[in-house]
């Protein structure tokens, strides 16, 4: 999750950005007019969920091809990384060219649902997790992670700020944290403990709840996202 929401919520420079931009979102009916209305952080924030897409069509890939070709799933994982440093940049680049922009603070949320919500379930469920109960659990991950982001957009301006203006702390672990989880999977993926041999096994084998217990990973992590009590301070 990156800055852009605090710098939109603190910046009194930006007020006539966003007074441009929502003109030009709502009274420009040309064709272009929603690209004419985007800043260059939110082209970068594109890109944020471009890399979440293209991880996620990389794991249909694996799941049309050879079982036994994990390359799609490595450009599946490979991808999530790239989408943490779009992350991070398209705060920065408002930062620097002082420039807030209300379609952005929705873009950052939806691009981070899809990198690192959607995606990384997306990879779960290739390399194993495909159980009925395994896909109940990952669905719970993906909506705690929309409701994260969704609490965030609502309670950012109200966080105790600093000198600067910046928010002092992270409510609930934010979003993009799920790449620890990624760098699990790429784990297991590098010592091809993957489907059958995905650690802890299978419970309820040939039954209607089996599921992988390892897949309450996942489940512990959505927790934290949506946790009150946890406060992370921010760098």
């Amino acid at each position: 999750m990156s800055k852009r929401s605090s710098v939109a919520s603190t910046s009194g420079g930006g007020a006539p950005a966003q007074d441009k931009q929502k003109m030009l979102l709502s009274e420009n009916v040309g064709h272009f007019s929603l690209v004419r209305a985007m800043h260059l952080a939110d082209l970068i924030t594109l890109m944020n969920g471009f890399c979440g897409v293209m991880s996620i069509f990389s794991s249909l890939r694996y799941c049309l091809g050879d079982a036994d070709d994990y390359s799609n799933v490595w450009v599946a994982l490979y991808f999530l990384p790239f989408g943490l440093f779009f992350d991070f940049f398209d705060g920065r680049v408002a930062r620097w060219r002082n420039k807030s922009s209300l379609m952005g603070q929705e873009l950052d949320s939806l691009a981070d649902l899809i990198s690192f919500g959607v995606a990384p379930a997306m990879v779960a469920f290739t390399i194993g997790f495909r159980t009925a109960l395994d896909t109940f659990f990952l669905t719970v991950f993906v909506l705690s992670g929309l409701t994260r982001l969704a609490r965030f957009n609502v309670t950012v301006a109200m966080l105790p700020k600093d000198a600067s203006g910046k928010s002092k702390y992270f409510e609930g672990t934010p979003i993009p944290t799920t790449l620890f989880t990624d760098g699990i999977m790429a784990w297991w993926l590098y010592n091809r403990w993957v489907h059958e041999d995905l650690p802890f096994g299978v419970w309820g084998a040939g039954s209607t709840l089996e599921f992988h217990p390892i897949v309450l990973m996942f489940v512990l992590h959505g927790c934290m996202m949506v946790s009150r009590t946890i406060q992370i301070p921010k760098p």
